[in-house]
């Protein structure tokens, strides 16, 4: 039996009031009517499901599906992306797998995309979101495997384009072209202006790295509650090129409510960054004097901060953003270090390293290596998964490598981790470090 809740048509839920799993019906078949009738359709949520998912495929009306919550000690990927091509002139449906360190792609004939669709519903799948352009529905499953199929209002009116081999959309598209400019990027002719080649490829690459890392995280779901909104923090955020970015990325791109901060120590920047917000019309865009290692340099109105990013930061200041990142218990931290001054005096001479390290240019380099290295393991003991990124290339700047960590698991939790930290330090002779403080409130 199935009973429906709520009389708000923008948001109706449909679940199953038994346990009467029917056996598994065939794929359903193609061309099929349009605008099938509702009380045709068939009154199992899976089935339901399936159904919708089969029209909108046949009236063209399909935008994406997406798998996602994986049952406990379930191995594989995160979540599956499905999406409605065109290849070789017939219609499938294509699977990206998404993993932790691959995705991985298989394209089906609609029949048999519609049966591996059936295959994985409720397991592993505990969640799937079907997109279309007349509505979008949520299929759950709860603690008890009850199927519940909620309706949502649509929240994209256009197609994505069918072509297999569309040419790739850039991030910063022309949609960017009035923060560019407002920036000093760009020229009047939507050019790129003289002097800013480098700036611009900087930007560029750092967007695309940060919509991959946000998609770790979670945050291109339409099932991740996009009216939740997100809060990104940049510290030391200089003329904002990278806020502007991210809330672009955050709020234009992905459609998510953002909130997103700057923080520099320069108020005539502050004063300028704000100014271009406001005649731009950026909600949720601004900016605030203030030294981010200080506790109360963000605004008490502040409910959370999700992600924590600086680049160039120099010296020390990359750690404190590492450390208020922590603190906050923010979902990413992504820094780019500039100088390396705090651990160079410090740097001992182990005796495998002891002839090179007598290299004032050798030196110099392994104090930079020693110093992201002991930023890395840091992180992974506060219970992220890490990476180090050469984001640009090293002829638009040497300082190139991103430090990137997304929160998975409970912090500060596993103490062969922790030991890692003693370990290294030791074995290079580093006695203090501008992390010391988090360190020892975990230590006790």
């Amino acid at each position: 039996m199935l009973a429906r809740h709520g009389g708000d048509p923008q948001s109706q839920v449909y679940e199953a009031r038994s346990h009467d799993r029917r056996p598994p019906t065939p794929p359903l078949t193609h061309p099929r009517p349009a605008s099938p009738d509702a009380r045709a359709l068939p009154v199992s949520p899976i089935e339901r499901f399936l159904a919708l998912v089969d029209a909108s495929c046949a009236e063209d009306r399909f935008v994406e599906l997406r798998l996602s919550s994986p049952r406990a000690g379930t191995a594989g990927p995160e979540r599956v992306l499905v999406r409605l091509i065109r290849l070789g002139g017939a219609a499938q449906l294509s699977f990206t797998r998404r993993e932790t360190r691959r995705d991985t792609t298989q394209n089906l004939p609609l029949a048999q995309g519609l049966a591996q669709i059936r295959g994985e519903l409720g397991a592993p799948w505990r969640s799937a979101w079907l997109s279309t352009t007349s509505g979008d529905w949520q299929l759950q499953f709860d603690r008890r495997d009850r199927p519940r199929l909620v309706a949502h209002a649509a929240k994209t009116a256009q197609a994505p384009d069918r072509a297999h081999d569309a040419k790739k959309q850039h991030v910063l598209g022309a949609e960017a072209n009035d923060w560019l400019l407002a920036l000093g990027i760009l020229d009047a002719r939507g050019q790129t202006a003289p002097g800013m080649g480098s700036k611009r490829q900087q930007i560029t690459r750092f967007v695309e790295v940060l919509h991959h890392l946000a998609r770790d995280c979670g945050w291109d779901a339409a099932e991740s509650a996009p009216e939740t909104p997100l809060t990104v923090v940049e510290a030391g955020c200089g003329k904002g090129h990278l806020s502007f970015a991210a809330w672009h990325l955050l709020h234009r791109v992905l459609r998510r409510t953002t909130r997103v901060l700057g923080v520099e120590l320069r108020p005539e920047l502050v004063a300028t960054a704000n100014a271009a917000a406001v005649r731009l019309g950026a909600e949720g865009l601004s900016f605030v004097a203030g030294d981010i290692a200080e506790p109360d340099v963000l605004p008490a109105v502040l409910p959370r901060v999700d992600a924590w990013i600086a680049l160039h930061a120099c010296n020390t200041a990359t750690d404190h953003a590492i450390r208020r990142g922590i603190e906050c218990g923010a979902t990413l931290i992504a820094v780019s270090p500039c100088c390396h001054q705090e651990l160079r005096p410090q740097l001992g001479l182990p005796a495998p390293l002891e002839g090179v390290l007598r290299h004032g240019a050798m030196a110099e380099r392994m104090a930079e290596w020693v110093t992201d290295g002991l930023r890395l393991l840091v992180l992974e003991w506060a219970g992220y998964r890490t990476k180090a990124i050469e984001f640009v290339g090293s002829d638009h700047t040497p300082r190139n490598l991103l430090l990137a960590g997304v929160r998975a698991r409970a912090p500060f939790a596993d103490p062969a981790r922790r030991r890692a930290i003693d370990e290294f330090r030791a074995f290079y002779g580093i006695t203090s470090q501008a992390l010391d403080p988090l360190l020892a409130a975990r230590d006790g």
